[in-house]
């Protein structure tokens, strides 16, 4: 079962009901306050570390998880805000682990690149490329084992997709017939390498192939294109189907990390993206012309949306660093 989906779903109507669709965009407009706030403070010199941010890539996230419960588990990436915030994770509390204070998610101890919320399912962000595949394989097998119906879901780049990990664990899943969907989060860009440069195939589906899985390819930039394939593959993995691979094409708005010059895109290019590939545009479009959410309805959502992200922001700029004592707290279980 290889198939490339290029077509939208049709307009009319949206099989989704409106508080489904309310709470899908109220996550991706979190995601991408979120993270534009971020590229305004990181500009401050008062975040630590490297950021990379998830904007432009919202209807990934939210389209796979929706269709998952603190039960499922998730492994995500370096690029792992809108994961977190989608799998549930405290926005308040993101905001103060990537400030690296004391009431961070992580305690300040992770930052950007591994805030975790094992109460959410979301097993952890990682700053190893392609890292987050054999993790999941385990979530996985721990699921198959409890037979409670659980699913394993990892992302990760174009870059990622070339690293051996991905692609022993694609070989483990399927031997294994593990409940996994490797989803891929194909940006266009490994960091600064394009994908038609560093991928010898036409489709992520080409590689799922390769190991006996179904791959589903759509764009990445289509809320409700993501969220039925994500949905069938996933309620296919829950029935004991086993793994599958998703491949999201879609853009991102900024650099690979903050501070990125962004020399290797072409002339005009994020503002073509912004003005015609905005995920959000795209969705709030589709939702009003369809009479389901009204206008008003979606600047109210915003509203709210912003305050949240206000309130974030200041608890965390107000909130304790860690002290000296909390070293070597939180480094080994105690049985």
């Amino acid at each position: 079962m290889t198939q490339t989906s290029t077509t939208p779903l049709s307009n009319n109507p949206i099989p989704l009901e409106k508080d489904e669709l309310i709470k899908a965009y109220r996550t991706m407009r979190t995601i991408r306050d979120f993270e534009e706030r971020l590229h305004v403070e990181f500009a401050k010199g008062d975040i630590p570390g490297f950021v990379h941010l998830y904007a432009g890539e919202e209807a990934c996230a939210t389209g796979v998880m929706m269709h998952l419960t603190d039960m499922d588990r998730i492994a995500s990436t370096h690029r792992g805000h809108g994961h977190c915030i989608a799998k549930g994770v405290d926005v308040a509390g993101m905001m103060a682990e990537i400030y690296g204070k004391e009431t961070g998610s992580c305690r300040g101890k992770g930052g950007s690149m591994h805030i975790a919320d094992l109460s959410k399912g979301m097993m952890g962000a990682n700053g190893i490329l392609g890292a987050g595949a054999p993790l999941i394989c385990g979530a996985a097998l721990a699921a198959k084992f409890r037979g409670d119906g659980g699913v394993g879901i990892t992302f990760f780049g174009d870059g990622a997709a070339n690293q051996g990990t991905v692609l022993e664990s694609m070989n483990l899943a399927a031997i294994w017939n593990l409940p996994v969907i490797f989803v891929v989060e194909n940006n266009g860009y490994a960091e600064a390498t394009s994908v038609t440069y560093a991928t010898g195939v036409e489709s992520y589906v080409d590689r799922a192939a390769g190991f006996g899985l179904p791959g589903v390819s759509v764009d990445g930039t289509d809320f409700l294109a993501v969220h039925k394939a994500a949905g069938e593959l996933i309620a296919r993995a829950r029935a004991g189907g086993g793994p599958a691979l998703l491949e999201c094409r879609m853009i991102r708005f900024f650099g690979h990390f903050e501070g990125d010059s962004q020399t290797y895109k072409a002339k005009g290019e994020n503002d073509f993206n912004r003005a015609n590939r905005d995920c959000l545009k795209i969705f709030a479009d589709r939702v009003t012309a369809a009479g389901i959410v009204s206008d008003a309805e979606i600047a109210l959502l915003d509203r709210e949306v912003a305050q949240l992200i206000d309130d974030a922001a200041a608890s965390a700029k107000a909130a304790p660093l860690p002290v000296a004592r909390d070293l070597l707290s939180d480094v080994y279980v105690s049985y």
